[in-house]
């Protein structure tokens, strides 16, 4: 039982307390935690040296006032400087306290999506290349997602969701405990702000109040970053800050429950942005009633030190002009739900730009041009109707890339791949699709072709052929495939890669006339998740023994006209989890104790069966 919430120890005698260590105490756990002496032959040294001891001393003492005593924290900043071994690291632990404490904006139990979290350090400067490994060429971004690791093996945070290859996080949580201390650290060091309305913090204060807008904020000096969490008792609030409004850095806007959210009156929303001329991150995203079209005021325009802009997942009516005003950006996340609007030619410059994300769907007056957008990493999405493919050739930084075929490229296409060959083999991530049908099929075969070093590769729409050389993309980890109308014989290119962990496969997959997918022996040899989904038109499959030696789980997901599970299932001693969903009642029947293909997936640990049909 815990009794960190006071509410579960409530009816007891005593008031629950937390243990709390004297600082002396607390530096003194972290001293004999990693030995910090000048001279010990018995235990490992860290400082060699009276003057190195004395400086690590030093440190470490400054360090752990931000501890507030709490025995958890303590344990951890141990935990942090037990790897470090060098003045240098020690002191770029305690350049980044901002790191550990700016965790405390997101609410409790918030999953905190990686990306966006290593990106908000960047903005705000707490992440530099002085602080990459030795020799390395990693990027901020790199350095960042490092950092987020190193946290997460001394359990400072913990690991929500990870890829399906199960390689990278995709989301985090923190510890509550640690969470409060980052909250008392960053309130006391003026560093951060929550701000609510209707559960109203304990170092909150209410500063005005009225029918129309209930604010709290700290009596103390000037704030810095703001985090506003909202509910459905108060999603009218909107902070008024007056003279501390000006020297905002952070603003990030949080809805019930990581819901949609909307202010009971519209006419609150340009409050949102004004007098915070200084701002270097703003998040407001999930704003969406599914009625009104939010237009951007134009105070926007005047934020002209903002380096991180995300409006994702809210219902924006348009791109203004004015957005281009916002020269320094790093982050621009435009992935609203209405994508059915026209996007200005400003975003060329924006270029600073290291991540932009464009709606799905957009349209434009005239060609979109991003040669001037030098550093860019991911660019989502390039329609080939409002953008100029040839500009590929100027992102020399490029990593991630969305592309929308809209109109065929066939006339020029070998030229424009020419040019921008090197930048395609340095892609890690693509998203290709296809939507002007089975005429350029082999545009997108040509485009895949020259992405060779792809870690993962997501094609919808028209395929036909995979290139000749793609069973020999090494760095190939994962893989899905929509609508792509792939000819029977891929299927033996498929399973040839050598390194595939994730595949998922949708809908029409192969070609219309295919009935029967076969998984030859030894195919897809490290493969660890297998996901199809709505296929149609496969009445059966066979996977043959010594097919997908590593699969760990298996989802198979409303495809309707498949018969039975393979008998093959019987062979995989690896396999964790077979998940059936929207499936027909007869087909999950087969798989329950006593059915007729109970004996094939009776060895698998868990077995999960969802919304049967008829």
């Amino acid at each position: 039982m815990s009794g960190r919430k006071a509410g579960i120890v409530s009816f007891s005698i005593h008031h629950p307390t937390r243990s709390i260590l004297y600082r002396s105490f607390s530096f003194l756990f972290i001293k004999n935690s990693i030995y910090i002496e000048p001279i010990n032959g018995k235990k490992k040294c860290l400082a060699s040296g009276a003057e190195v001891y004395t400086k690590m001393e030093e440190l470490g003492k400054e360090m752990v006032q931000h501890c507030k005593g709490l025995p958890l924290a303590i344990i951890v900043l141990a935990g942090l400087l037990a790897r470090k071994n060098t003045i240098k690291d020690w002191i770029n632990i305690q350049e980044n306290v901002g790191v550990y404490i700016s965790r405390g904006h997101f609410p409790e139990d918030h999953e905190i999506r990686v990306k966006s979290l290593t990106r908000l350090w960047i903005a705000e400067g707490f992440i530099s290349l002085t602080q990459q490994r030795q020799g390395s060429r990693e990027t901020m971004e790199d350095v960042a997602y490092n950092w987020l690791n190193e946290l997460v093996e001394r359990c400072v945070i913990q690991v929500g969701q990870r890829s399906s290859n199960l390689e990278n996080i995709k989301t985090c949580r923190m510890h509550d405990l640690l969470r409060d201390l980052c909250l008392r650290e960053a309130e006391e060091e003026n560093f951060l702000q929550v701000v609510k309305g209707s559960h109203k913090n304990e170092a909150m204060h209410p500063v005005s109040s009225s029918s129309s807008m209930v604010t709290y904020v700290s009596p103390m000096g000037k704030i810095r970053r703001l985090a506003v969490y909202l509910d459905e008792n108060d999603d009218k609030l909107v902070p008024s800050l007056g003279e501390r409004g000006g020297h905002l850095r952070s603003l990030l806007y949080f809805g019930p429950n990581d819901d949609w959210w909307f202010p009971k009156r519209k006419e609150l929303i340009p409050s949102m942005f004004k007098d915070f001329k200084l701002l270097r991150a703003l998040m407001i995203e999930g704003m969406d009633d599914g009625k009104v079209k939010i237009e951007l005021p134009r105070e926007i325009g005047n934020m002209v030190h903002l380096r991180f802009l995300s409006l994702r997942n809210s219902n924006i009516k348009s791109f203004p002009p004015f957005l281009g005003n916002l020269i320094c950006l790093q982050t621009l996340d435009f992935r609203v739900t209405d994508g059915d609007m026209f996007i200005l030619n400003v975003i060329c410059k924006m270029n600073k730009l290291r991540h932009l994300y464009l709606p799905l769907s957009y349209r434009a007056r005239g060609i979109l041009q991003l040669s001037t957008l030098g550093d860019l990493q991911t660019l989502n999405s390039v329609s080939s109707r409002y953008c100029d493919l040839n500009d590929l050739a100027k992102l020399g930084y490029l990593r991630k890339l969305t592309i929308r075929l809209s109109s065929s490229q066939s006339k020029n296409l070998e030229k424009i791949l020419d040019a921008a060959g090197s930048v395609l083999n340095g892609i890690r991530s693509l998203w290709l699709e296809n939507d002007v049908g089975m005429e350029s099929g082999a545009e997108v075969s040509q485009i895949v072709a020259r992405c060779g070093q792809i870690y993962k590769l997501e094609l919808w729409g028209p395929t036909l052929e995979l290139p000749k050389e793609f069973h020999s993309y090494s760095n190939l980890t994962k893989l899905l495939l929509w609508n792509c109308a792939l000819k029977d014989d891929q299927m033996a290119v498929l399973e040839k890669l050598p390194n595939l962990k994730s595949l998922r496969l949708w809908r029409n997959v192969f070609e219309e006339n295919t009935k029967v997918l076969v998984f030859s022996a030894g195919s897809f040899p490290c493969l660890q998740f297998l996901g199809l989904y709505s296929l149609k038109g496969i009445t059966e499959w066979r996977v043959e023994e010594g097919a997908m030696p590593c699969l760990c789980k298996w989802v198979i997901d409303y495809c309707r006209e498949l018969s039975t599970v393979p008998d093959g299932l019987r062979h995989h001693s690896t396999l964790k989890e077979l998940k059936i969903e929207n499936m027909p009642k007869l087909f999950c029947s087969k798989l329950e104790e006593g059915g007729e293909d109970f004996h094939k997936i009776q060895h698998i640990p868990s077995l999960i069966i969802q919304n049967p049909r008829e």
